[in-house]
């Protein structure tokens, strides 16, 4: 496995700063304009202040602000390196409670072709243009990568489970309905033995992948200024929140596709098209497409939605007879790829260029949205698709392969605010 290590954190204190409640943020990729000014109002140390600045120049702002609040005191360094246990608990969308549990820990940065840390997205220029400035103003990684490992055993869950169980949490917040708890690890002895687990397996990133991408870029540049470079400096590794994929809190939700504004969309054209290669069943209703989706073994069904109604559809043979052998056997097992590359791209038309700029495709992990859409005639057709598994994330990581663009949504999103690693 790559080397993880514990860090001295930086960390918000709430004697100065406030209820941690109002400090708390989402990563800066899933900030829209309102809720951003929002956030700003919460609190005047809200995290959003150095992850997302309203400012012109946002990057010197984080900057300031991160120096003015450690004069005072609203953010303080640790004095020892730790591991930093993260749990959230949370609700799905029909109600039962998980907790995902994981921990902070600073993981060293290495290039792809090392095949230490496997992505599983493409990434943007902007979004890495974005970050590098702001690692390079702040110095400071404010928001973490999600990585994930595997570990049948959960040796290193017990571990932490096992400390967490008599230790009272540094936070205890809540954000959007999600309990978020943060405990510190300093213990000598516990963070080697939670190492010795991690040894010789790989991380997949299940999301940060512009971050991840801005910290290898980041370090060579800073590797590149420093004469006496030894590759142990802080900015070699970069902040990350590691999960087990055997633990039964990792969700992954499905993201769902809704078209529109589509020149001369024809529903009824769209499903004579389809017929050609799935099996079409008419729905009464969404409780009726749950059904029918959760019976349905196959990762290549989806349930469409339109002003002509409610289908449920299936592909009807392999998907190598409709993807052909450009596209490899563990994407082809994906449902995204069949309905990207058969419905979205071939009979709708949608480009990929449109799919990245979302000009006709949007997404939503609230299947309840598309049906809104379509209704109040925002959308012109929606698709509700199954989730992603666990499985086809590490399967597509690992032969090097990438999915198309929001095929997973790891819910919740790691919190920003909780902890920072200064480089």
């Amino acid at each position: 496995m790559p080397e993880i290590i514990p860090f001295k954190g930086l960390r918000y204190d709430p004697e100065t700063a406030g209820d941690m409640a109002g400090i708390l943020c989402p990563p800066y990729d899933i900030i829209p304009s309102a809720m951003q000014h929002e956030l700003y109002e919460r609190s005047p140390y809200n995290a959003v202040r150095l992850e997302l600045p309203v400012e012109d120049d946002p990057y010197g702002a984080a900057a300031e602000r991160i120096a003015g609040w450690l004069t005072e005191g609203a953010l303080v360094q640790d004095d020892e390196a730790a591991l930093y246990p993260y749990y959230q608990t949370y609700a799905d969308p029909d109600g039962k409670e998980y907790t995902r549990k994981g921990f902070f820990c600073a993981l060293r940065l290495y290039e792809f072709e090392e095949k230490q840390v496997l992505p599983h997205e493409r990434t943007l220029s902007g979004p890495k243009k974005d970050r590098l400035n702001l690692f390079s103003r702040t110095r400071t990684n404010i928001s973490g990568i999600f990585g994930l490992y595997a570990d049948e055993a959960l040796q290193a869950d017990k571990l932490i489970d096992d400390f967490v169980s008599e230790t009272t949490p540094l936070v205890d917040a809540e954000f959007q309905g999600v309990r978020n708890r943060l405990w510190k690890i300093v213990d000598h002895e516990l963070v080697a033995r939670v190492q010795q687990v991690l040894l010789d397996r790989q991380v997949y990133i299940a999301d940060g992948h512009h971050r991840y991408e801005t910290g290898v870029t980041y370090r060579n540049r800073r590797r590149e200024e420093n004469p006496v470079h030894t590759g142990n400096e802080p900015y070699n590794f970069i902040l990350t929140y590691l999960a087990n994929v055997y633990d039964e809190g990792l969700i992954i939700f499905p993201l769902h596709r809704m078209v529109h504004n589509l020149p001369e969309f024809n529903p009824g054209y769209l499903l004579s098209k389809l017929e050609e290669h799935f099996t079409i069943q008419p729905l009464d209703d969404r409780s009726d497409l749950k059904r029918y989706l959760d019976a349905e073994d196959s990762s290549h069904a989806f349930g469409v939605v339109s002003e002509k109604g409610v289908y449920g559809i299936r592909l009807k043979g392999s998907p190598d007879t409709v993807l052909g052998d450009a596209v490899s056997a563990p994407l082809q097992q994906l449902g995204v790829v069949v309905l990207h590359e058969v419905i979205l791209q071939r009979i709708l038309g949608i480009g990929l260029e449109a799919m990245r700029s979302q000009t006709n495709l949007v997404y939503t992990e609230d299947d309840r949205e598309v049906f809104d859409g379509v209704k109040q005639g925002d959308v012109q057709v929606g698709f509700i698709v199954k989730p992603t598994t666990v499985r086809q994330v590490l399967d597509i990581s690992g032969e090097g392969e990438v999915m198309p663009q929001k095929s997973t949504y790891f819910y919740p999103k790691i919190m920003t605010g909780l902890v920072m690693h200064r480089l």
